[in-house]
Parts: structure tokens; sequence; C-alpha cells
């Protein structure tokens, strides 16, 4: 036996973590769109019966939380790769500004934020997963500048991402590059 999910794919159900896997996606793609999912919602995402979701899932909490962990975990694959990108060119601050201002140009990058921040702020117990992507680029960052500047800019990159999130689109570079520089600026080039 097979079923098809909302992007045509098929998978038996005799593969339990498959089955698992695609109504994950499929909450973690309602979370980036609406906000909000519901047991009928995800079954229907993922090409699934209804009993599925909650045979997987006791609650719509643990849905959500694994759909959220989903996402951290892609933007967290994210992370990783810019501070690579960044870290091999000793924290050039115009490698930063075209990293972020890419990050920022992700539609579902800036959507997967918005949802990670939302479910954060309306359920304490999500904050650790919200909080990954920040705590983590100011470790990574702190290889290259000292750990209140790495603070700052993350400070900044969210907001950036609040921006892209509310107009649609990221700052401009000019804008980026500007505002990274004016963080990184050292105590003796300010005097």
């Amino acid at each position: 036996m097979t079923e098809t999910d909302s992007t045509g794919a098929t998978r038996s159900r005799r593969d339990p973590e498959a089955r698992r896997r695609g109504i994950v996606q499929a909450a973690a793609d309602l979370l980036m769109e609406s906000g909000d999912l519901t047991h009928r919602q995800v079954a229907e995402r993922a090409g699934v019966p209804l009993g599925a979701t909650t045979y997987y899932f006791a609650s719509l909490g643990e849905l959500r939380e694994a759909a959220l962990a989903q996402l951290a975990d892609r933007l967290n694959d994210d992370l990783a790769r810019i501070t690579h990108e960044v870290a091999a060119a000793n924290g050039d601050v115009a490698v930063l500004a075209a990293q972020l201002h890419a990050y920022l140009s992700d539609v579902d990058q800036v959507r997967a934020d918005a949802a990670l921040y939302t479910s954060a702020a309306q359920d304490p117990a999500l904050r650790h997963l919200a909080l990954r992507w920040f705590d983590g680029f100011v470790q990574l960052t702190s290889a290259w500048t000292d750990p209140s500047t790495a603070r700052n800019i993350a400070v900044f990159i969210d907001g950036a991402s609040l921006h892209a999130t509310l107009t649609g689109k990221p700052l401009d570079l000019p804008t980026l590059t500007s505002g990274l520089k004016a963080l990184l600026r050292t105590e003796d080039e300010e005097a």
C-alpha cells in the first residue's frame, strides 16, 4: 500500500519513519504558512489518514514541537554554513552582509524564523528552539569577534529578520553592510 502526499511523492505505509517525517514536514509547512495547524490540516497536507497524526503524536502540542524542531534544525544548518563562510573570510563584514542578505532573501527561512519566534512567544516551553539560532550564532561568531559584539550582531539579525517578515523583502545589502560595520567598529576606531 502506498500514500501520496501534497507534493505528489509516494511512500509506503510500511515505512513508519517516512510517514512520521512526512507528517512533521506537513506541520512545519503549515506553521510557516499560517502559524496554525490542526490534525486535520496536517493529515490532508501529508496525504495520510487523520488517525495517523494522532498515532505518531499524542497531542497537537507534541506535533507542533516536532515541526518547530525541524525548522530549528534547518535554520541551524544554514547558520553553520554562514558562519563557516564568514570564518573562512576572517570575519569580513562584506561576506557576513552578503550571507545575511542571501539568508533574508529566502522566504522559507524568514517564515521559519517567524514561526519559531511566534510559537516561542506563546509557549515558553518552546523558547529553547527559537533561541538555538541566536545562541549558536553568538557562540560561533565569538571566534572572530568578542561575545558582546556577537550578541549585538545577533540582535541586529533578529531585527533584520523581523523586518523581512513584515515587508516581504530583506534590507538592501548596503544597509546591512553599514549596520554590521557600525556594530563591529572597535573602540580604537571610535576614538
